[in-house]
């Protein structure tokens, strides 16, 4: 499987957290990279 991310995604950490889509996002992208790392994806 191939996984491909929006460069904007990187940055998604740096952002303000308190809205809650950002927040989720953030959470999102950091798990797929953790999937990756771990050869799951």
């Amino acid at each position: 499987m191939r996984v491909y991310l929006d460069n904007c995604c990187y940055n998604r950490p740096y952002d303000d957290q308190s809205q809650l889509r950002i927040s989720l996002e953030t959470q999102a992208k950091i798990q797929i990279q953790g999937m990756i790392r771990n050869g799951e994806l």
